[in-house]
């Protein structure tokens, strides 16, 4: 009997379909073993050696694995085919005791028959190059963080980490949430027109592009009162068709998808998050149960920097598009990408489909609704990769009344080619059938004010094409990375998706910047990534790299230790105890820092830091506890503000929290434009982000994440405009585009 271990249970259900009984198949269950939790695990001293540990969790599959090894005449080690995979196969190896001359090694693209039976035929043996850059990332994150974080808890707060990797992408959403903060939005207003050359069905749009011969930029208008005058002039006046523009060109499929663009593809055209992306994806690589078929791996590796496919599954793609689609829709020759991304290291494949001929509709009753359409989506990019070009006709057309002149843009598909199968997301904007000379009616013309826009908000899949793009980590870590910083509530998700930085997020990046740059800095860790892809390539040895990074890197944690220890003293120079006199110390606790007497637990004194004010003693109230019945409520100030609790606290640990109503312009509460009986009050989430909600919840859900003001909608009529921070005043009705600044008065 020979064993085959791979990482998950599903991976091993899948793969013994195409083995006989010959083949014991096995799940190790990820991570066999990894760096202790409870200490560094790290011989800094004795060149960076590590001591791995099995967690006490796993310790009963190590055993099952080793009872099964030694009833095996072979074992052949099956993990995915990327360093981590390769990193798990040589701990397995080390646990089970199996000579590394010895050890036989397989890997796939894919769990499909064909490609299981290629691998058993071709072992090969460990590559230590590969697992001595996943020891090196392991061992360089462990490093950063188990140093970092204490210094984190003194300086600001306990319970917070640093890692090296997410520092990086905090720091990237921080700086833009700056830039938003400090972006002063300009007014600016355009003329826009709808004009008609015969029935209303062929009306289109126009904006006026120039006036008396000067071309007018974005900003040419300034103020509502120029543009209306303008628009006032134009008014009534006959218009003619006196420029017709057309191109043609070609547009080719984008390549089929790598890790980093289908967690951006599937980000914008489904909504999902890279986790989310990557979940799923997994699972359709492993195998899902189809039927008759039973269990089939249905795409390939879904970690991989690779844009190339293998040359059957070009030919089987131009296969379908043949018989599906006919002979005018397939390549004229067969398309082949190649990969352009620096440092592209991982699996030799892009993401595709095991089968072309199955199609997502054939299998979509096996499949979850997620799992659908992220099949559908990465199917439909890859068979398009082999079809022919798109044809599109873009037309523009001016339309000019005197010393006006407007302009009409918008495209056609000729042909649709690749665009068939896997269409853009931009709906195209028709013109109709128009001629030189033509006279055409103005049904109306319109002044539009706008403000310019600041930069927007990170999406997960902005973000991970900016960290692809600046060589910050690798396939495998984009999911994981945005995962831990929203995990660490040092980022959030807003109601439209986009990430923001917490209050946390911003002030561990202020830290790292200023005591830290490096562990901040793009370029710095961009070339860290790049050193981990030569030890992968065998031109680097990855214990010179540590020691490299960390003696520097020590060296400052040891100087800005011992400035820490200097502040904190001068500080507590001549503070004395309340009670009984003596010193007293920076301590932290809950709420923050304070002082506290040396001589502590005989002696309980405390005062606040300078600047901040000791927390107030409970305000007695006249109102009794609902529940007890000895308790009357008092007012207490917690970490998240004033509430109220029992004063018989212990015995009774009731607590209710204090309303904050917001008030209108009017000066009175704001009542729910949904159900009109409760009022809007301030509320906090898990997260500790402020909202405004109903107060009659769970009866009624209202919620903003904009304060509301209370006033009308000057549009709509909508109950209640909100403030959207220190901008705008916006209606918050779908489909109200109403929106105006801020006035000095309501900052």
């Amino acid at each position: 009997m020979d064993l085959v271990i791979v990482e998950s249970p599903t991976k091993a259900k899948t793969i013994s379909r195409f083995l006989g009984k010959k083949y014991t198949v096995l799940a190790s269950f990820g991570h066999i073993r990894d760096l202790p939790k409870s200490k560094l695990g790290v011989d800094v001293e004795n060149n960076f050696e590590p001591t791995y540990t099995i967690p006490v969790d796993h310790k009963p599959k190590v055993t099952a694995l080793k009872a099964a090894a030694k009833k095996a005449k072979n074992i052949l080690l099956a993990t995915d085919e990327d360093r981590e995979g390769e990193a798990i196969s040589w701990h397995l190896a080390n646990i089970l005791g199996v000579e590394m001359d010895t050890v036989q090694r397989i890997t796939f693209h894919e769990i499909t028959e064909k490609a299981i039976q290629h691998a058993l035929e071709h072992p090969r043996k460990l590559d230590m190059h590969l697992i001595d850059a996943q020891q090196g990332r392991r061992i360089l994150d462990r490093l950063v963080g188990y140093e970092l974080s204490p210094f984190l808890w003194r300086k600001i707060r306990r319970g917070l980490s640093a890692g090296r990797v997410q520092s990086v992408a905090v720091r990237i959403i921080v700086d833009r949430e700056r830039e938003i903060i400090a972006f002063i939005p300009e007014e600016y207003w355009s003329i826009e027109g709808e004009f008609t050359p015969d029935t209303e069905e062929n009306t289109f749009s126009a904006q006026l592009h120039s006036l008396n011969g000067k071309k007018l930029d974005k900003m040419a208008l300034k103020n509502g009162e120029e543009t209306k005058k303008i628009v006032s002039e134009i008014l009534g006046k006959p218009f003619t068709i006196t420029s017709l523009e057309a191109k043609e060109r070609k547009t080719s499929p984008p390549p089929p998808f790598t890790t980093s663009t289908l967690q951006q593809d599937a980000n914008r055209r489904l909504g999902f998050s890279a986790k989310q992306t990557m979940t799923i994806a997994q699972h359709l690589y492993e195998g899902k149960d189809i039927g008759d078929e039973g269990p089939v791996g249905l795409i390939t590796y879904m970690r991989t920097d690779s844009v190339s496919v293998s040359t059957t599954f070009i030919e089987d793609a131009a296969g379908y598009v043949k018989k599906e689609f006919g002979n005018e829709y397939m390549s004229p020759e067969p398309r082949i990408y190649k990969t352009k991304s620096k440092g592209a290291q991982e699996a030799h494949e892009a993401i595709r489909p095991t089968d072309p001929a199955r199609t997502p509709e054939s299998i979509e009753t096996f499949l979850d609704p997620g799992e659908y359409k992220l099949y559908k989506l990465i199917w439909a990019r890859a068979i398009a990769t082999q079809m022919s070009d798109a044809k599109l006709k873009g037309m523009s057309a001016d339309i000019s009344s005197g010393a006006a002149v407007f302009r009409a843009t918008g495209q056609t598909v000729i042909f649709e080619g690749y665009l068939k199968l896997y269409p853009d997301q931009d709906k195209d904007k028709f013109l109709p059938i128009l001629k030189e000379g033509q006279t055409v009616h103005a049904t109306s013309i319109e002044p539009k004010q706008h403000f310019t826009e600041p930069p927007p908000r990170f999406t997960d899949a902005s973000l991970v094409k900016t960290l692809e793009e600046a060589g910050i980590g690798r396939p495998s870590t984009y999911a994981p990375t945005i995962s831990t910083i929203i995990d660490r509530e040092y980022v959030e998700r807003d109601e439209k998706k986009r990430l923001f930085p917490t209050p946390t997020g911003m002030e561990v990046t202020d830290v790292l910047m200023k005591h830290f740059p490096d562990i901040v800095d793009h370029e710095f860790t961009s070339r860290m990534e790049a050193s981990l892809d030569k030890v992968a390539e065998g031109e680097m040895e990855w214990r010179p790299l540590m020691q490299a990074f960390y003696g520097p890197f020590h060296a400052n944690m040891q100087i800005q230790e011992k400035a820490f220890e200097a502040e904190e003293q001068l500080l507590a120079k001549n503070v004395v105890c309340p009670k009984c006199g003596k010193d007293m110390k920076v301590t932290r606790g809950r709420f923050g820092k304070f002082f506290a007497c040396t001589d502590y637990p005989e002696c309980k004194g405390t005062k606040p830091m300078p600047g901040e004010k000791a927390r107030p003693a409970p305000e007695p109230t006249d109102i009794k506890c609902n529940a007890c019945a000895d308790g009357m409520m008092v007012k207490k100030i917690g970490r998240f503000g004033p509430f109220l609790a029992c004063n018989t606290y212990p015995a009774c640990k009731n607590i209710v929290n204090i309303e904050k109503p917001i008030i209108g312009k009017d000066g009175k509460s704001v009542h729910c434009p949904i159900c009109a009986e409760g009022i809007i009050i301030e509320r906090q989430s898990k997260k500790r982000k402020i909202f405004f909600a109903c107060n009659t919840y769970p009866a009624c859900q209202q919620a903003f994440w904009d304060k509301p003001t209370g006033e009308t909608c000057p549009t709509c009529s909508y109950p209640t405009l909100v403030q959207h921070g220190k901008k705008f005043i916006k209606c918050p009705k779908e489909g109200c585009e109403y929106k105006r600044p801020v006035e000095e008065s309501e900052e």
